[in-house]
Protein backbone atom coordinates (compact mmCIF):
# COMPACT_ATOMS: atom_id res chain seq x y z
CA UNK A 1 0.00 0.00 0.00
CA UNK A 2 1.37 3.73 -1.03
CA UNK A 3 1.92 5.85 1.93
CA UNK A 4 -0.48 8.09 0.24
CA UNK A 5 -3.26 5.25 0.49
CA UNK A 6 -1.91 4.35 3.77
CA UNK A 7 -2.69 7.52 5.37
CA UNK A 8 -6.00 7.71 3.56
CA UNK A 9 -7.16 4.77 5.23
CA UNK A 10 -6.36 5.77 8.87
CA UNK A 11 -8.13 9.24 8.50
CA UNK A 12 -10.60 8.92 5.85
CA UNK A 13 -13.18 6.33 3.98
CA UNK A 14 -11.98 4.68 1.25
CA UNK A 15 -14.26 3.80 -2.00
CA UNK A 16 -13.66 1.65 -4.63
CA UNK A 17 -15.17 2.38 -7.81
CA UNK A 18 -14.37 -0.26 -11.07
CA UNK A 19 -10.41 -0.44 -10.57
CA UNK A 20 -9.90 2.61 -8.46
CA UNK A 21 -9.57 3.45 -5.26
CA UNK A 22 -10.49 7.18 -3.47
CA UNK A 23 -10.85 8.54 -0.47
CA UNK A 24 -12.07 11.55 1.51
CA UNK A 25 -11.02 12.91 4.85
CA UNK A 26 -13.77 13.96 7.32
CA UNK A 27 -13.85 14.30 11.00
CA UNK A 28 -15.66 12.60 13.48
CA UNK A 29 -18.12 10.07 13.11
CA UNK A 30 -19.13 9.02 9.44
CA UNK A 31 -22.19 7.67 7.94
CA UNK A 32 -24.83 8.18 4.74
CA UNK A 33 -27.83 8.72 5.62
CA UNK A 34 -30.81 9.96 3.96
CA UNK A 35 -33.43 12.59 5.82
CA UNK A 36 -36.89 10.84 6.69
CA UNK A 37 -39.99 12.73 6.27
CA UNK A 38 -43.53 12.12 5.58
CA UNK A 39 -44.33 12.22 1.57
CA UNK A 40 -47.58 10.95 -0.22
CA UNK A 41 -47.49 8.94 -2.67
CA UNK A 42 -44.39 6.96 -2.02
CA UNK A 43 -42.99 5.46 1.10
CA UNK A 44 -39.60 5.66 2.70
CA UNK A 45 -37.09 3.54 1.76
CA UNK A 46 -36.27 2.63 5.04
CA UNK A 47 -39.64 1.50 6.25
CA UNK A 48 -39.90 -0.71 2.90
CA UNK A 49 -36.61 -2.83 4.10
CA UNK A 50 -38.17 -3.90 7.73
CA UNK A 51 -41.22 -6.37 7.08
CA UNK A 52 -42.42 -4.98 10.59
CA UNK A 53 -42.38 -1.02 8.71
CA UNK A 54 -44.47 -2.32 5.63
CA UNK A 55 -46.79 -3.73 8.47
CA UNK A 56 -47.67 -1.09 10.03
CA UNK A 57 -48.45 1.27 6.93
CA UNK A 58 -50.21 -1.30 5.45
CA UNK A 59 -52.09 -1.73 8.55
CA UNK A 60 -52.86 2.26 8.90
CA UNK A 61 -53.57 2.83 5.28
CA UNK A 62 -56.15 -0.07 5.77
CA UNK A 63 -57.68 1.10 8.64
CA UNK A 64 -57.96 4.94 6.41
CA UNK A 65 -59.24 3.27 3.09
CA UNK A 66 -62.34 1.32 6.12
CA UNK A 67 -62.73 4.58 6.97
CA UNK A 68 -63.43 6.29 3.56
CA UNK A 69 -65.93 3.57 2.57
CA UNK A 70 -67.70 4.61 5.60
CA UNK A 71 -67.36 7.73 4.44
CA UNK A 72 -68.98 7.23 0.89
CA UNK A 73 -71.65 5.36 2.24
CA UNK A 74 -73.26 8.50 4.34
CA UNK A 75 -71.58 10.87 1.59
CA UNK A 76 -74.71 9.50 -1.17
CA UNK A 77 -77.43 9.98 1.61
CA UNK A 78 -76.03 14.40 2.55
CA UNK A 79 -74.49 15.52 -0.72
CA UNK A 80 -72.00 17.49 1.30
CA UNK A 81 -68.83 18.55 -0.80
CA UNK A 82 -66.80 19.25 2.57
CA UNK A 83 -67.58 15.21 3.28
CA UNK A 84 -66.73 14.97 -0.76
CA UNK A 85 -63.53 16.61 -0.32
CA UNK A 86 -62.56 14.50 3.08
CA UNK A 87 -63.75 10.91 1.67
CA UNK A 88 -61.11 12.40 -1.28
CA UNK A 89 -58.57 12.92 0.80
CA UNK A 90 -58.47 9.28 3.06
CA UNK A 91 -59.34 7.11 0.16
CA UNK A 92 -55.85 9.49 -1.40
CA UNK A 93 -53.99 8.36 1.79
CA UNK A 94 -55.50 4.98 1.57
CA UNK A 95 -53.47 4.87 -2.51
CA UNK A 96 -50.33 4.96 -1.14
CA UNK A 97 -50.17 1.12 -0.25
CA UNK A 98 -49.97 0.32 -4.14
CA UNK A 99 -46.80 1.55 -4.93
CA UNK A 100 -45.36 0.10 -1.26
CA UNK A 101 -47.09 -2.93 -2.20
CA UNK A 102 -46.11 -3.32 -5.83
CA UNK A 103 -42.57 -2.33 -4.86
CA UNK A 104 -42.80 -5.15 -1.83
CA UNK A 105 -43.77 -7.92 -3.82
CA UNK A 106 -42.09 -7.26 -6.83
CA UNK A 107 -38.97 -5.37 -6.06
CA UNK A 108 -39.67 -3.16 -9.18
CA UNK A 109 -38.63 0.39 -8.53
CA UNK A 110 -39.74 1.34 -12.20
CA UNK A 111 -42.96 0.16 -11.52
CA UNK A 112 -43.21 1.43 -8.47
CA UNK A 113 -42.66 4.92 -9.93
CA UNK A 114 -45.17 4.39 -12.08
CA UNK A 115 -47.93 2.90 -9.81
CA UNK A 116 -46.50 6.50 -7.64
CA UNK A 117 -47.74 8.79 -10.63
CA UNK A 118 -50.64 6.70 -11.00
CA UNK A 119 -51.93 7.52 -7.43
CA UNK A 120 -50.97 11.18 -7.80
CA UNK A 121 -52.93 11.12 -11.09
CA UNK A 122 -55.67 9.23 -9.46
CA UNK A 123 -55.29 12.26 -5.87
CA UNK A 124 -55.70 15.14 -8.42
CA UNK A 125 -58.10 14.42 -10.66
CA UNK A 126 -60.31 13.74 -7.75
CA UNK A 127 -59.52 17.24 -6.19
CA UNK A 128 -60.45 18.72 -9.49
CA UNK A 129 -63.80 16.76 -9.28
CA UNK A 130 -64.34 18.04 -5.67
CA UNK A 131 -63.32 21.51 -6.52
CA UNK A 132 -65.58 22.09 -9.20
CA UNK A 133 -68.27 20.53 -7.04
CA UNK A 134 -67.13 23.16 -4.28
CA UNK A 135 -67.35 26.43 -6.74
CA UNK A 136 -71.04 25.14 -8.19
CA UNK A 137 -72.25 25.03 -5.04
CA UNK A 138 -71.13 27.82 -3.76
CA UNK A 139 -72.64 29.81 -7.06
CA UNK A 140 -75.64 27.00 -6.48
CA UNK A 141 -76.28 27.08 -3.09
CA UNK A 142 -77.89 23.39 -1.89
CA UNK A 143 -77.46 22.84 1.81
CA UNK A 144 -76.74 19.06 2.77
CA UNK A 145 -79.11 16.79 3.97
CA UNK A 146 -78.87 14.72 6.87
CA UNK A 147 -76.68 16.55 9.41
CA UNK A 148 -76.33 14.03 12.24
CA UNK A 149 -74.86 11.33 10.01
CA UNK A 150 -72.74 14.25 8.28
CA UNK A 151 -71.63 14.65 11.60
CA UNK A 152 -71.09 11.11 12.58
CA UNK A 153 -68.65 11.03 8.62
CA UNK A 154 -66.76 13.90 10.42
CA UNK A 155 -66.34 11.31 13.65
CA UNK A 156 -65.47 8.71 11.57
CA UNK A 157 -62.80 10.39 9.68
CA UNK A 158 -61.39 11.96 13.11
CA UNK A 159 -61.05 8.50 14.50
CA UNK A 160 -59.64 7.03 11.02
CA UNK A 161 -56.75 9.11 10.95
CA UNK A 162 -55.98 9.03 14.84
CA UNK A 163 -55.76 5.19 14.85
CA UNK A 164 -53.62 5.42 11.98
CA UNK A 165 -51.22 7.95 13.96
CA UNK A 166 -51.40 5.89 16.52
CA UNK A 167 -50.15 2.88 14.44
CA UNK A 168 -47.79 4.91 12.64
CA UNK A 169 -46.43 6.52 15.85
CA UNK A 170 -45.89 2.86 17.93
CA UNK A 171 -43.99 1.31 15.42
CA UNK A 172 -42.04 4.31 14.25
CA UNK A 173 -40.71 4.48 17.94
CA UNK A 174 -39.94 0.33 18.15
CA UNK A 175 -38.56 0.64 14.62
CA UNK A 176 -36.52 4.05 15.18
CA UNK A 177 -37.96 5.07 11.87
CA UNK A 178 -38.47 9.05 11.78
CA UNK A 179 -40.64 8.34 8.82
CA UNK A 180 -43.28 6.38 9.76
CA UNK A 181 -43.40 9.10 13.08
CA UNK A 182 -43.49 11.56 10.47
CA UNK A 183 -46.07 9.71 9.08
CA UNK A 184 -47.60 9.60 12.54
CA UNK A 185 -47.88 13.16 12.89
CA UNK A 186 -49.14 13.90 9.34
CA UNK A 187 -52.34 11.47 10.19
CA UNK A 188 -52.67 13.90 13.75
CA UNK A 189 -53.05 16.53 11.44
CA UNK A 190 -55.29 14.82 9.13
CA UNK A 191 -58.07 14.57 11.78
CA UNK A 192 -58.56 18.60 12.01
CA UNK A 193 -59.25 17.93 8.54
CA UNK A 194 -62.28 15.99 8.68
CA UNK A 195 -63.16 17.61 12.08
CA UNK A 196 -63.68 20.50 9.69
CA UNK A 197 -66.67 18.14 8.33
CA UNK A 198 -68.09 18.28 11.78
CA UNK A 199 -67.63 22.40 11.39
CA UNK A 200 -69.58 21.91 8.53
CA UNK A 201 -72.62 19.98 9.87
CA UNK A 202 -72.77 21.97 12.94
CA UNK A 203 -72.64 25.37 10.46
CA UNK A 204 -75.36 23.88 8.27
CA UNK A 205 -77.47 23.53 11.19
CA UNK A 206 -77.73 26.71 12.17
CA UNK A 207 -78.53 27.87 8.81
CA UNK A 208 -74.80 28.93 7.85
CA UNK A 209 -75.51 26.51 4.21
CA UNK A 210 -72.51 28.07 2.34
CA UNK A 211 -69.80 27.13 4.93
CA UNK A 212 -69.97 23.72 3.44
CA UNK A 213 -68.68 24.37 -0.11
CA UNK A 214 -66.57 26.71 1.45
CA UNK A 215 -65.03 24.29 3.64
CA UNK A 216 -64.93 21.88 0.56
CA UNK A 217 -63.04 24.01 -0.94
CA UNK A 218 -60.50 24.42 1.88
CA UNK A 219 -60.31 20.82 2.03
CA UNK A 220 -59.83 20.56 -1.77
CA UNK A 221 -56.61 22.89 -1.44
CA UNK A 222 -55.43 20.98 1.34
CA UNK A 223 -55.47 18.02 -1.60
CA UNK A 224 -54.17 19.70 -4.35
CA UNK A 225 -51.07 20.83 -1.94
CA UNK A 226 -50.86 17.24 -1.01
CA UNK A 227 -50.67 16.34 -4.65
CA UNK A 228 -47.82 18.38 -5.63
CA UNK A 229 -45.77 17.16 -3.01
CA UNK A 230 -46.94 13.75 -4.42
CA UNK A 231 -45.46 14.66 -7.48
CA UNK A 232 -42.51 16.74 -6.75
CA UNK A 233 -41.90 13.21 -4.52
CA UNK A 234 -42.18 10.76 -7.76
CA UNK A 235 -40.38 12.71 -9.50
CA UNK A 236 -37.86 13.08 -7.98
CA UNK A 237 -37.41 9.33 -6.72
CA UNK A 238 -33.86 8.24 -7.89
CA UNK A 239 -32.55 5.37 -5.72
Amino acid sequence: MAAGEAYAALSGERHRHGDQVHSHRHHGPHTHAHAHGHSHGLVDHSIKRSRAGVRAVLLSLAILGIAAVAQTLILAATGSVALLADVIHNFGDALTAVPLGIAFALRSERVERLAGLAVVGAILVSACVAGIEAVQRIIHPNAPDHLLALALAGAIGVLGNLAAARVRTRAGRRLDSAALIADGDHARADAYVSLAVIASAGAVAVGAGIADPLIGLAITLVILRITWQSWQTVRGHRH
